[in-house]
């Protein structure tokens, strides 16, 4: 669940995160009265989209009155920013910046640690710095056991050789960072840039942050859910309960785990294929879950074949089997579909499946197999 930037900012707020004063507005007239009750020039007209590059859009305007905050808001309005048309735009006091700094939190699924990463080198794109001069970002892998303390924040920011003036608040605003990374339920949480002013405040510029979705139920998040951009595949697939995103690809893919997911797009690209989604329906392959993820899939004009990779684990291959066969009877598919089931009971719902294959319903017994076979059906072998 990915959060514009001025959701982002109110996020970091509730964790004591110093960000500038603003207000997030709708259209041209609200944003000038939003600066008339900032009350200070200059302030910044700033687009909310979920991308980056907005400021080299024409995304990010400064304004010195009132007249310059109309023209901005204008143009900004409606913007389109790689594909993204700007709806809501925000309106914020402008800071003085002596320099622009770069921190963030995330997950090292590799190591099983959180990953953060501080730079003395802020406000442009973090893969820019990574593959000009890699060595300007500094590296934590933290034990979510231990947590993050404010000697190893301190080490932290010596080794990005930050400014010695910003060294204070810069170990402040990265503990209230982790917090609100852990606490908070983030998959991300990156402030580019982190700015020291003037008079040695360090303070978040910008915000960037991701939730986990799987942790709503801990949280009110119905404000964030409601400006989540999504497209129809994607929203059809939410309101199902489905963890989906929309490719470019022909080969509709249909998994149980995120991990077996992913491991499935790079199987079906190694195979010569281009996947047409990402679809993990979770620990469950019933009738119900297996019915919807074929429904989302069968409305993408673009997929010609389709592959369903399941792993039984606590969900019996007899069970998986008999889902898929009951969701074929209540939705009508034109696309060929290719089976790999393995696990827990595989053989038994092999067996089900077996009387029931034909060109349009086939099945394979290991995963590159059954890429290969999905692939040549969607006609790109």
């Amino acid at each position: 669940m990915d959060l514009f930037e001025y959701q982002g900012k109110q996020f970091f707020a509730a964790f004591d995160i110093p960000v500038s004063k603003g207000e997030a507005v709708t259209t041209v007239e609200d944003a000038v009265a939003a600066a008339e009750r900032i009350g200070q020039y200059p302030v910044v007209v700033k687009a909310q989209v979920h991308t980056g590059g907005r400021g080299k859009a024409g995304g990010v305007k400064l304004a010195n009155d009132l007249d310059e905050v109309r023209e901005h808001a204008t143009n900004i309005l409606g913007l389109d920013i790689k594909g993204h048309i700007v709806k809501v735009i925000w309106i914020e006091v402008g800071s003085d910046i002596a320099e622009e700094y770069y921190a963030s939190f995330t997950l090292d699924r590799s190591a099983k640690k959180h990953l953060g990463m501080l730079s003395a080198e802020g406000g442009v794109e973090i893969e820019t710095v990574a593959e000009e001069n890699p060595d300007a970002i500094a590296k934590i892998w933290i034990d979510p056991v231990d947590g993050l303390d404010e000697a190893t924040a301190r080490t932290w920011v010596e080794a990005a050789k930050l400014n010695p003036d910003a060294e204070d608040g810069a170990v402040d605003i990265l503990l209230k960072l982790y917090r609100a990374y852990t606490e908070g339920d983030a998959d991300l949480t990156e402030i580019n840039p982190l700015i020291l002013k003037p008079t040695g405040e360090v303070h978040a510029l910008d915000a960037k942050v991701t939730l986990d979705g799987n942790a709503a139920y801990r949280h009110e998040w119905d404000e964030y859910e409601l400006t989540q951009e999504r497209d129809e595949r994607e929203q059809a697939a939410n309101e199902k309960g489905l963890q989906y995103v929309g490719l470019d690809g022909s080969v509709g893919i249909i998994a149980n785990g995120a991990g077996l997911a992913m491991s499935t797009l790079d199987v079906v690209n190694q195979a010569g294929g281009s996947p047409a989604n990402f679809l993990d329906i979770g620990g469950g392959a019933n009738a119900d879950v297996m019915a919807g993820a074929l429904e989302v899939i069968n409305n993408d004009a673009a997929v010609k074949s389709i592959f369903i990779n399941i792993f039984g684990g606590i969900t019996r291959g007899e069970e998986v089997a008999n889902g898929i066969l009951e969701a074929l009877k209540r939705v009508t598919i034109d696309a060929p579909i290719v089976i790999r089931l393995d696990g827990t009971n595989a053989e038994e719902g092999r067996s089900i499946l077996e009387p029931h294959l034909s060109d349009q319903l086939q099945m394979q017994s290991t995963m590159l197999e059954a890429a290969r076979t999905a692939v040549q059906l969607a006609g790109e072998s």
